[in-house]
């Protein structure tokens, strides 16, 4: 059985993909949950993952790190990861890796936190045009594909990709569009998401650096904390 190398479920935007998809999926596999530790290189890492990083598959005697290598090398064993139509499937990779590669100021900005709610005093100019950015993309998938998933009818690796941006909507109160909006309500009502949810606010862990990131060091307020 695979076993599925994480970090904490509030936090770990990343580690949170392939859970997500394997879960969503059944995708049999053991999750092995290792807390992030003070300081920018995680040690404890060291012992599972090559580059010392979440999320990181072990399957028997191979290892596969980065979430993008992980999702490829379980959409050649099991079928549904990628959609089975190629113009879907083709749209789903490359929303995948823009994902993978970009939306940075979403990213530096709004740290995945998904037990807290969040004011920001404001919507820099970067942030404000990835989140248009984010409404075309996802408009493009739900027209072209009919909805009510990115690709189409059914849960797949794209939308495992953005499901740490639609914790972030919700957490940091984010302006969307109604579209953008309503398929965040829907992917946030999934099984495999709520249990990521329940799990990740019955955490106890309390991390300075990450908690300083949702903050900015104190200069945003934090408005609801639901976490254990």
């Amino acid at each position: 059985m695979y076993q599925l190398h994480i970090a904490n479920k509030n936090y770990s935007s990343w580690s949170l993909r392939p859970w997500v998809l394997m879960t969503a999926l059944e995708i049999p596999f053991t999750e092995q949950l290792t807390p992030f530790s003070a300081g920018a290189v995680q040690t404890a890492f060291k012992a599972f993952s090559p580059t010392a990083k979440v999320p990181c598959l072990a399957d028997d005697k191979q290892v596969v790190w980065d979430s993008l290598a992980i999702i490829e090398y379980l959409a050649e064993r099991h079928r549904g990861v990628w959609p089975e139509e190629s113009a879907a499937r083709t749209w789903a990779r490359c929303a995948s890796a823009e994902m993978h590669s970009s939306f940075t100021a979403l990213r530096n900005q709004c740290a995945m936190s998904c037990g807290v709610r969040v004011v920001l005093p404001e919507i820099s100019a970067a942030l404000h045009a990835e989140l248009a950015r984010l409404d075309v993309l996802w408009t493009e998938g739900l027209t072209r594909f009919g909805g009510p998933f990115l690709a189409g009818n059914a849960f797949s690796a794209v939308d495992a990709f953005f499901a740490p941006v639609v914790f972030r909507i919700q957490t940091y109160n984010l302006p969307v569009s109604a579209t953008v909006n309503s398929y965040c309500q829907h992917l946030l009502a999934q099984p495999a998401m709520q249990r990521w949810y329940t799990s990740a606010l019955a955490e106890t862990w309390r991390e300075p650096a990450h908690e300083d990131e949702v903050t900015d060091n104190g200069k945003r307020v934090v408005v609801n904390d639901f976490r254990a």
